[in-house]
């Protein structure tokens, strides 16, 4: 067979006379033993056509799961982080430059939406891998996938608890009008207690979790419309023109006038790369055929159109020397923007705004990037799965061990800003790099290997248009690799200005090269089932061999052929 058995027989059109035992009638797919209802029939029915039993209590809904997404992005906050990503280029670079590629963002979430709506699980982009690809990669590619997707999303957590940590810090910097510099030891400490601060709040706050998510869209909103009213009427009499704002082009680094404008870029791929958030809550969502791709969909589109407007207000009201804001003595250029638009207590009061949302965004993020870790230690492919694989009754049904795992690692991760700043800044394209290519091998193995495999669920762009759209996706995310990996200043960078990213993301996609190679490739087949009673029917028939999901399709099969 080419393609992940369980999945095939899942999706491929039922015999008439289906006698598989992946009915809610049949397997207790809905409940717990205790009696607690964890999913709608439909939904627990979808996701055991997929091998898995509902573990997860399903409390997001459409709105929620838009919510977390929108939450991890974090629009100004994150486009406060990645200034000095868009400023570079000039006023029109950062405008055009999150326009243009915020267009392509979208199209990478139309291709994600069709997977997303069809096969909506926690582990979506490695499980699609897995089915889509041909016999010989699917092992491979499936597993190279999960642990991109899951260090990149530890990686995501890293820099918003970073950012988090210097935009704290940067409050006591301007309330000390600037004559005072936080130790990078001082930055780690902040960042640990926000990292830990995240795990405990993630831990203890799952049944409310989702309403937390519809409280960060309302302090994401009211933090941009606070800011695009306050700053145009602190700069009422110097404001910049048209002209300044959409045309006026500059390049504050080395490398041409036009790759400064691409590298711009990277501040919209940074700020709108948590969109496959959607899919590691698909267990937790109800409805989550059309929940996963709405909440995609949604978040990118808020943030193209909201963050369009940002950017032109910035554009109006920064300072027109650049250098001096990119160069701010409080170590952020939008406390600068602030500080010159709205005065000394002004700026202090909207930075500390800007890092409440950002405190909400890290902790959206280690909910997100748990369940992913989860997904991937249920299949059995992390270091101590079986550790990591219970999910906590007490604490709500939810994968607690990965929660305090994924903080863990990202407290390991986080030491790189005890190195220099370069070093941290790593963190940053980490979560690009790795998490563009997480996305990137599911799109591009159904294209390639699973066109004829692919079933459409209740979102679908259509048939004329799925494919060209998957493939511009595909074109797009691996100019984001690319990108990620370029030194920001110029193209002969010294050792305190240089990009690690591709130090950073080699090691995570080599490491995980060589431990397939050497290790999982005797043992992990991918994604496996957890429904008792498939176990239970293939041990009844004998089986000795092969994985339950391999025994089930074989099944099916058969019964075609009868």
């Amino acid at each position: 067979m080419s393609s992940h058995p369980q999945a095939e027989a899942a999706f491929a059109d039922p015999p008439a006379h289906h006698e598989a035992p992946l009915s809610s009638h049949d397997v207790n797919l809905t409940t717990e033993a205790d009696g607690v209802v964890l999913a709608s029939a439909a939904d627990a029915e979808l996701l055991a056509k997929m091998g898995y039993k509902q573990e997860l209590k399903r409390n997001f809904s459409t709105l929620e799961v838009f919510g977390i997404a929108f939450s991890i992005m974090g629009l100004l906050p994150s486009i406060a982080s990645t200034l000095a990503f868009s400023l570079p280029a000039g006023p029109s670079g950062m405008v055009w430059g999150w326009f243009l590629a915020s267009g392509c963002i979208f199209v990478v979430g139309l291709a994600m939406a069709d997977l997303g709506s069809a096969m909506p699980t926690s582990g979506g982009l490695y499980w699609w891998t897995h089915y889509f690809s041909s016999s010989r990669t699917r092992n491979y590619l499936c597993f190279l996938v999960g642990y991109s997707n899951s260090l990149g999303l530890i990686g995501g957590l890293c820099s918003i608890d970073y950012g988090f940590a210097l935009m704290f810090l940067s409050v006591i910097v301007i309330a000390n009008d600037g004559e005072w510099t936080p130790s990078s030891g001082l930055i780690y400490v902040v960042f640990m207690v926000c990292v830990i601060t995240h795990a405990i709040l993630a831990s203890v706050l799952s049944k409310i979790m989702g309403k937390l998510q519809s409280f960060a869209v309302f302090m994401n909103i009211a933090l941009i419309l606070a800011t695009i009213i306050a700053l145009p009427v602190g700069t009422a009499a110097k404001r910049n023109d048209g002209a300044f704002i959409f045309s006026n082009v500059q390049n504050m680094t080395e490398w041409p006038t036009g790759w400064a404008f691409m590298l711009a870029w990277l501040s919209p791929i940074w700020t709108i790369g948590a969109f496959d958030s959607c899919v590691h809550m698909s267990e937790e969502a109800s409805n989550a055929a059309k929940a996963v791709p709405m909440g995609i969909l949604m978040s990118i589109g808020m943030c193209w159109l909201l963050g369009f407007v940002i950017v032109i207000v910035i554009a109006a009201c920064v300072n027109p020397d650049l250098s001096s804001v990119l160069g701010s003595r409080f170590g952020q250029p939008m406390a600068q923007i602030y500080y010159d638009a709205l005065g000394k207590h002004g700026a202090m009061g909207f930075m500390s705004l800007v890092f409440i949302v950002q405190y909400l965004m890290g902790l959206s993020i280690i909910v997100a990037s748990s369940r992913q870790a989860w997904a991937f230690s249920r299949d059995g492919a992390l270091p101590f799965s079986s550790f990591f694989r219970p999910i906590s009754k007490k604490f709500g049904y939810i994968p607690l061990r990965t929660v305090w795992g994924s903080a863990f690692v990202a407290l390991i991760l986080g030491l790189l800003c005890l190195i220099a700043p370069a070093a941290a800044s790593a963190l940053f394209s980490l979560a690009v790099a790795a998490n563009n290519l997480a996305w990137l091998i599911p799109i591009f193995a159904r294209v390639v290997w699973g066109q004829s495999k692919f079933t459409p669920g209740a979102f679908y762009t259509g048939a004329r248009v799925s494919t060209p759209l998957a493939w511009a996706a595909i074109i797009f995310l691996v100019f984001g690799i690319v990108l990620a990996m370029f030194p920001l200043g110029g193209p002969n960078p010294t050792p305190d200005v240089m990009n690690y990213t591709v130090v950073v993301n080699m090691s995570v996609w080599g490491g995980a090269t060589v431990y397939y190679f050497l290790s999982a490739r005797k043992w992990f087949t991918g994604p496996k089932s957890t429904l008792e009673a498939v176990v239970d029917a293939v041990l009844a028939q004998g089986g000795e061999s092969g994985s339950a999901s391999d025994k089930v399709a074989e099944g099916e099969e058969a019964e075609k052929r009868d």
